[in-house]
């Protein structure tokens, strides 16, 4: 199969690796001094689970690489809209497009464009970054969790992830791909908004009474927005999200709060903006997340970042 990896990141940098070192037929579309490191040098992972320097295939420019299988989109949320329209060489009639970002908002984005029948939904759990042009740092997990519009198992959704399984990855194809997405929001969302607010991690966080009522409320008010909009979540989802969250490290972080803290684009408008937009859509109170949304503009438009 050929895969075309767009956004050669932590996430998209580390399955695009593991996958062409498998021997699947895959090339990235970077740009910059990560584009450079790549084409003289290889992309490099250093990992627990293994480094390695692979020689890969990279451009710029999506009409170099043509239509292509599978298009991994692994770009952050606010990139996405630039990167819709800059993917249209890589898309023919059986691509499929497989959204990574965090948030619940991009396959929809997409949809938009190239419609429901060409977007894999996906959610990724990896823990990794770009250390240094070419260079990909690998902490932790290496799981995609992906499925059809309508879920279903279908020949594609198989393929992918027995090619994720044969380059020692990790795949899922949920039973419903929507209820994975909206849990995994549900898991960072009231954490980012949180944290953001108070700049403290997520020890203090789910210790202190009043932060745990309000990770609390803020975590319930999402489960409220997913359930109107008509995701099956199960009943127990907010007490599982917060027994989650109790095992995460004391001074453990959400990106998004990283982001604002380094002053670099965040994905706030994705995660609790989100949240209020789709309140509003759906007519579903979010007042916890509306103060902790306000409070981080806030915060953003003080700092300058």
């Amino acid at each position: 199969m050929k895969i075309g990896i767009v956004g050669a990141g932590g996430v998209g940098g580390y399955f695009g690796a593991r996958l062409a070192a498998a021997g699947q037929d895959v090339a990235f579309v970077a740009r910059g001094k990560h584009l450079e490191a790549i084409g003289s040098d290889g992309l490099v992972v250093h990992s627990p689970d293994g480094d390695l320097r692979q020689p890969v295939r990279a451009t710029d420019d999506p009409a170099q690489l043509g239509v292509v299988d599978y298009a991994l989109v692994c770009v952050k949320t606010w990139q996405l809209p630039e990167v819709i329209e800059s993917i249209r060489p890589l898309v023919g009639p059986d691509t499929a497009i497989v959204t990574v970002q965090n948030g619940v908002e991009a396959p929809g984005q997409v949809a938009k464009v190239y419609g429901e029948h060409a977007v894999l939904p996906g959610a990724a759990e990896v823990i990794a970054y770009v250390e240094s042009p070419g260079v990909i740092r690998h902490l932790g997990n290496g799981k995609l969790s992906f499925g059809e519009w309508g879920n279903g198992t279908t020949s594609r959704v198989e393929a992918l992830r027995d090619a994720f399984v044969g380059a020692g990855l990790q795949a899922a194809i949920p039973e419903d791909i929507w209820v994975a997405l909206w849990t995994k929001f549900l898991s960072v969302v009231p954490g980012g908004g949180l944290g953001t607010a108070t700049g403290a991690g997520y020890g203090v966080l789910r210790k202190q009474p009043a932060t745990r009522q309000l990770l609390t409320e803020a975590t319930a008010e999402i489960r409220d927005l997913a359930v109107a909009r008509g995701v099956r979540l199960p009943a127990d989802v907010v007490d599982r999200t917060l027994d989650w969250i109790d095992q995460l490290p004391a001074d453990g972080t959400t990106s998004l709060q990283r982001d604002l803290i380094a002053g670099w684009p965040s994905e706030l408008d994705a995660w609790t903006g989100a949240v209020v937009r789709l309140g509003r859509e759906s007519r579903v109170p979010t007042p916890i997340n509306t103060l902790l949304f306000e409070l981080a503009t806030a915060r953003v438009l003080a700092t300058g970042n």
